[in-house]
């Protein structure tokens, strides 16, 4: 399968990130299309052409859109959800960095289908590169008359607003960003009410990620066909893709969905050193990893989700043989531990104590009963949460037990005393330190 650069298509331009080098790629042809159209036309476009949200869960954004309640009398708002801090996760912040006034068009195009007049671009705030280069395009718009009053001479109003984030990782979660948003501390709401009911001040909110809104553009310009003509029936469309870890050529890499990690990992130069792989994440660290003998499933949201796992944010982290799983699964943990708000008592205390025991099974500590422990306590936060966070802290363990228990049973303090030296030595080397 070939790569199908769209979004990726013109980075090379180098003036791609000026209002004057979109446009001569065609940049905002899609806008002056949109609003000859009724808003009720576009979102039955966006929700024919099957576009699934390209912040991880993956939910129909046609769909969502069609969630907003028209004639309410309560003012609509678009939230760009451009916080983007999963570990592993890079892929709409080159996106906003090569090519933001594709960002621009399609946060017009998709407030003016769903009747909002006002429009939030959350991003993280360690990122102010990227800050800044998306509110000089929405200043180059401003001035270009494609953003404030009466845009292009259709009646139709817009005030984009960009808001840099405090460094919360929590924040990536919807509610929590909205609260973010309205001046509060970053903590997840009860659901429902959903955003697209009550969200930003308590008005109907959609929130999309970055690469989801890149999407709309395209679409509005090319039809439905053409985008299904991308990916597979249940997942359409083409991705970015942001593939780190131990590869020669880690990088961005824009294909259909059904593309195989394999496919990537040919595009990405292969490990490096000539390594096997031995374990990779479809979508960055909240998602359950999976081995080499996966490496040709179709990178689509029923393949991966058939096969234990989800396609996530699709940006794989590949990892080889010098990795120790469990020394990798704790970093993540202590991640999570780090960045849950406190607010429930399943990530909260749960996070803690997973960090503890897997803590112990580094430092060749651990016992076996506490690795059944382990996924008692995953069960415990799995479901219980109030956001998805505390099923992300969830999710490493269990896989990672599943593919190489003998890795956590090396690192007993029964092991050692058994003379699994040689397991034990090779699991906490220099080598795994990497």
């Amino acid at each position: 399968m070939t790569l199908t650069p769209v979004i990726t298509a013109h980075w090379d331009r180098p003036d791609l990130y000026t209002l004057a080098g979109y446009r001569a790629i065609g940049g905002y042809t899609a806008l002056a299309k949109a609003l000859q159209q009724e808003p009720d036309a576009i979102i039955s476009t966006v929700k024919d052409t099957g576009l699934r949200g390209r912040g991880g869960a993956g939910f129909p954004t046609g769909l969502k859109w069609s969630f907003v309640p028209q004639n309410d009398g309560k003012p609509h708002y678009l939230v760009v959800n451009a916080d983007e801090s999963e570990p592993g996760a890079c892929k709409d912040i080159p996106i906003m960095m090569a090519t933001p006034h594709t960002l621009i068009e399609g946060v017009i195009i998709s407030s003016y289908a769903i009747r909002a007049n006002h429009a939030f671009i959350y991003i993280r705030g360690e990122v102010p590169q990227a800050i800044r280069r998306v509110a000089a395009a929405v200043r180059e718009a401003e001035q270009a008359g494609l953003l404030g009053d009466n845009i292009l001479g259709s009646g139709f109003n817009l005030r984009v607003t960009i808001h840099s984030g405090a460094g919360a990782y929590i924040c990536g979660e919807e509610t929590a960003l909205l609260d973010s948003l309205e001046g509060r501390r970053g903590q997840p709401r009860l659901k429902p009410p959903f955003p697209a009911v009550a969200g930003l001040y308590a008005s109907p909110t959609v929130v999309n990620n970055v690469e989801t809104i890149c999407n709309v553009p395209f679409i509005v310009n090319n039809g439905v066909e053409w985008f299904r003509k991308f990916g597979t029936e249940k997942s359409p469309g083409f991705k970015v893709f942001a593939i780190s870890g131990h590869v020669n050529r880690p990088g961005i890499y824009e294909a259909p969905l059904g593309v195989t990690m394999r496919e990537l990992l040919d595009y990405a130069g292969g490990m490096r050193g000539g390594r096997p792989v031995k374990f990779w994440l479809p979508g960055g660290s909240s998602v359950p990893m999976l081995t080499a003998e996966h490496l040709d499933l179709p990178l689509t949201y029923e393949e991966m989700a058939a096969a234990g796992t989800m396609l996530g944010t699709g940006t794989p982290m590949l990892f080889d043989d010098t990795v120790s799983v469990v020394r990798a699964v704790t970093r993540w943990l202590e991640f999570y531990k780090h960045e849950s708000c406190g607010k429930c008592t399943p990530c909260r205390e749960g996070t803690y104590w997973i960090t503890g025991v897997l803590e112990r099974f580094e430092h060749g500590h651990g016992s076996a009963a506490e690795i059944d422990t382990l996924v008692d306590l995953c069960d415990q936060i799995g479901g219980r949460s109030f956001c998805a966070l505390g099923d992300a802290a969830a999710t490493p363990y269990p896989a990672a037990l599943k593919y190489f228990r003998n890795e956590f049973e090396a690192g007993t303090s029964q092991a050692a005393e058994l003379e699994f030296a040689p397991a034990a030595s090779y699991l906490f080397s220099e080598a795994t330190a990497r």
